[in-house]
């Protein structure tokens, strides 16, 4: 194959995660969107066993309802390294562990090849959320109340004191976990057990957080020439039989699913998430992108969450905020594209 003169992007998507689907579906969207006569893309997967999947000619299907589908497996995991070495450009789309957590990232900086999105350390302090708040909280930024446990710990009865604190109803959840996955809303402390089992069968590390009466927005940051800037202030509006916004909600029963942007709520109050946005994205050294989530109520806000490989899909927040604030999709997927290409790769420390 003749080599090409235009930018070589691989686009990285699939994963070992419960979000494998949702990366698929992300990446599908990305594929569609990006300038093919600025960019040569490269789309490697890697399945549910972490085998790196990529096809010699670089082909890819689509599924019908817009999601990639693995490439062929017909290079080795060594010869599929040597293929992400030699391009200018990695595109990580692979939500969760081993590609949102600074894996991934770490192997890009070894390789020297430049990415899209968070660093090392800002990706692994975003995909841990106790870390996340641990981090805010020393900045002075508000969070949710919560408690940090694991399960043999709750079996000894080490945080009683600390979860009945925090009242009923609470949010038990994967503390290094996405798209809702493992979270249960517990009304009374006799569900704890189970709640715990469920978030334990995701991760061992778990987070037990006091409930918010706030309505759920989101503002999505992204870094641009002249330093990080962020979108106006979306609100989710949904029917769940969970009372949460989980994974159903944002993937499966998407009939109910209303993304109103701007929020409704004053001008004043989105302007100030807007700058608290851009505070927690400079306090975790944020890089690329980062989706700030908030509850907000009759004027208090708290930051929930920080994602920094956000959801591409057709339902997701981050490109419609974008889209709402002036930036096409296919214009989003160029600047990050390009604020990854003038990415200052030398070795820190």
């Amino acid at each position: 194959m003749e080599s090409s003169l235009k930018p070589r992007i691989a686009l990285v998507f699939g994963g070992r995660s419960g979000e494998h689907d949702v990366s698929r579906l992300s990446a599908g969207c990305v594929f569609a969107a990006v300038d093919t006569d600025a960019y040569e893309i490269v789309p490697i997967g890697v399945d549910r066993e972490g085998r790196w999947c990529v096809r010699r000619d670089h082909a890819v299907d689509v599924e019908d309802n817009g999601a990639l589908t693995l490439p062929d497996a017909e290079l080795s995991q060594g010869e599929a390294l040597e293929l992400l070495a030699g391009v200018d450009v990695a595109f990580p789309l692979i939500h969760g562990p081993l590609g949102e957590d600074g894996a991934f990232q770490g192997l890009c900086e070894m390789l020297g090849v430049r990415y899209v999105g968070a660093g090392v350390c800002s990706s692994a302090v975003c995909m841990d959320k106790h870390v996340t708040k641990t981090v805010l909280v020393q900045a002075g930024l508000p969070v949710v109340p919560w408690v940090c446990v694991t399960a043999a710990e709750m079996e000894e009865g080490r945080h009683d004191d600390e979860i009945a604190a925090l009242g009923l109803p609470l949010f038990v959840k994967p503390a290094r976990a996405g798209s809702s996955l493992g979270i249960s809303k517990v009304d009374s402390l006799s569900e704890l057990t189970e709640a715990i089992a469920t978030a334990a069968a995701c991760d061992d590390k778990i987070l037990i957080e006091a409930a918010s009466s706030g309505r759920e927005v989101e503002c999505a940051v992204l870094s641009r020439k002249d330093g990080p800037a962020a979108s106006d202030v979306g609100e989710i509006s949904f029917s769940s039989e969970s009372g949460f916004y989980d994974y159903t909600s944002k993937y499966v029963d998407t009939d109910s699913l209303e993304l109103v942007i701007p929020a409704n709520i004053p001008e004043a109050d989105r302007s100030a998430m807007r700058s608290m946005a851009l505070e927690a994205f400079r306090v975790v050294d944020g890089e690329g992108m980062a989706r700030i989530d908030f509850f907000y109520d009759d004027g208090d806000m708290t930051i929930a969450e920080i994602n920094t490989i956000p959801g591409f899909t057709p339902f997701s927040m981050y490109p419609r905020l974008w889209q709402q604030t002036g930036l096409e999709y296919s214009e989003l997927i160029t600047e990050l594209i390009e604020t990854a290409r003038g990415r200052d790769m030398r070795v820190r420390g």
